[in-house]
């Protein structure tokens, strides 16, 4: 899969997702300081899914008028082990969530998605 690691997502779970496989660019590397609105801008122009610490993506989606990204996964997990964060985004993927055009929220609990 295409991600972009928002700047908040960890550089040791970034390079687990590019181990196991992944896309993955970073903006703390590539873009650091950006706007979330042009977080978005950068996931649309590379068909990214943007993964983040960051609720304020879905008040962006749903509430701020603006052209949406791919996908958004919003993970809830605030451990300090970056292999459960990534171990939470491959169980989603294995039990063939669908990304694309969702707001996706993923906690230890379960995931919860809304559709834009």
């Amino acid at each position: 899969m295409r991600f972009l690691a928002n700047e908040n997502f960890p550089d040791p779970s970034i390079l687990l997702l590019r181990d196991a496989g992944h896309d993955v660019r970073s903006v703390r590397t590539d873009h650091p300081g950006i706007s979330d609105q042009q977080v978005i801008t950068f996931a649309q122009a590379e068909n990214r899914i943007i993964l983040t610490f960051d609720k304020d993506y879905g008040e962006l989606i749903f509430k701020g008028g603006i052209t949406s990204p791919p996908a958004v996964l919003f993970l809830r997990y605030r451990g300090r082990d970056p292999k459960a964060a990534v171990a939470l985004i491959h169980d989603a993927l294995k039990a063939g969530t669908i990304l694309e055009s969702r707001f996706t929220v993923i906690e230890e609990e379960g995931i919860r998605q809304r559709i834009y």
